[in-house]
């Protein structure tokens, strides 16, 4: 293999994920080797598109909320907003932005906005008059009740990216865009890969490859972790009188949100469509769905639809993210099916990743060590 490009870890796509681990995984390496006196750790990124965060990761309606998912995501997103507001400081470009967040339920939903509120100390309960002096446009016969975040924050995902893409090339990592994994054989010491331009050696592969994930694990004869992408909609509406300072808005039955964008409002039906890993467009139905269902709950007069889009969030079956060493493939780690989080627990999750692919320890407050799984324990998603 001596023709061969020969690296130690090859991390499988560029988007959010990929590029916070490479970061996150160059950095803390370069510390240790310091320590220890040894030469760093060849990193190279390998996506598949012409730029990087495509996909999901450039699609993404940013926000940092702590009262959504499941309690290990909402402690993975509470590290994250101090390691954002740290990046943001030393960047001197803030990656974070207050906008309330208010949920709003109907009669039928009150055990829903109930449970939220349960245990959830980032969430007060409001009356429909409260909801409304922060969304005027509610219809009060829309909401029974709601419940108000008011340290949401909108995230800057471009700045974002670009801080990773930056900190990772600055330590050394080597950023690769318009190469596509085709195949790969574990040697017993290691990844030879086939890619569509040519093949390499990896002592270790990364899987950050987003809605391909489960794809990639195949390609290199690893079991799947059950990951299943799902179709998100969102569009830009024209809609009069709307203020930029208005809050993000979502039902707690997940049936739509919407916040101000550009000058008019940024709808979505919540949708969450099963598909196999594309490019994926937003379908008109879809469209005309959110805003049906954003004129039943507000006074709203939606016009015409600016523009659209439709983005994959892929999630494992218990919709917590996979992380970890695969537990049947020696050298394969999974960084994967961080689903509607991908975002607001970006850094904490990839520190968090690099750490255990390097033996060292990383402690999210709140967070079990053991509640996220690292691959091989799903079914196989579509096809």
């Amino acid at each position: 293999m001596s023709g061969i490009e020969r690296v130690d870890v090859a991390i499988i796509g560029g988007g959010m994920a990929g590029m916070s681990i490479a970061a996150e995984l160059a950095e803390l390496d370069s510390r240790l080797a310091e320590r220890s006196e040894r030469e760093p750790l060849r990193l190279t990124v390998l996506e598949r598109e012409h730029q990087f965060g495509y996909h999901t990761t450039g699609r993404s309606v940013a926000a940092l909320l702590e009262s959504y998912g499941s309690p290990e995501v909402r402690a993975l997103t509470r590290a994250s907003r101090v390691i954002l507001d740290a990046m943001g400081a030393e960047s001197g470009t803030p990656l974070l932005r207050t906008r309330p967040l208010v949920w709003i339920a109907r009669e039928d939903q009150l055990g829903l906005l109930n449970a939220l509120l349960t245990g959830n100390p980032a969430v007060r309960g409001v009356d429909p008059a409260g909801a409304r002096t922060l969304c005027p446009a509610l219809r009060p016969e829309a909401i029974a009740r709601a419940a108000v975040e008011r340290t949401a924050q909108d995230v800057d995902v471009d700045g974002l990216l670009e801080l990773y893409r930056t900190r990772a090339a600055a330590a050394g990592v080597r950023l690769r865009t318009a190469i596509g994994l085709e195949s790969g054989e574990w040697t017993g010491d290691g990844w030879r890969l086939t890619t569509d331009r040519g093949e390499l050696f990896a002592g270790r592969v990364v899987n950050a490859a987003g809605a391909w994930a489960d794809a990639v694990a195949r390609r290199l004869e690893v079991a799947p972790a059950g990951l299943t992408p799902l179709r998100r909609t969102v569009a830009v509406v024209g809609a009069p009188g709307v203020l930029p300072s208005w809050p993000l808005v979502l039902d707690v039955g997940d049936a739509f949100y919407f916040r101000p964008e550009r000058g008019g409002l940024l709808v979505s039906p919540a949708d969450e469509t099963p598909s196999p890993p594309v490019d994926a467009a937003a379908a008109p139905a879809d469209v005309e769905l959110a805003l049906e269902r954003v004129r039943a709950a507000t006074t709203l007069d939606l016009r015409t639809v600016r523009t659209s889009w439709a983005g994959l969030r892929t999630f494992a079956p218990d919709r917590n993210p996979v992380v970890g060493p695969d537990p049947r493939q020696e050298g394969f780690f999974w960084f994967a099916g961080q689903g509607g989080a991908g975002i607001q627990a970006a850094p904490a999750l990839a520190r968090l990743a690099a750490a255990r692919l390097l033996g060292e320890e990383y402690e999210v407050p709140g967070l079990d060590p053991g509640s996220l799984s690292s691959g091989g324990r799903g079914q196989p998603a579509p096809a």
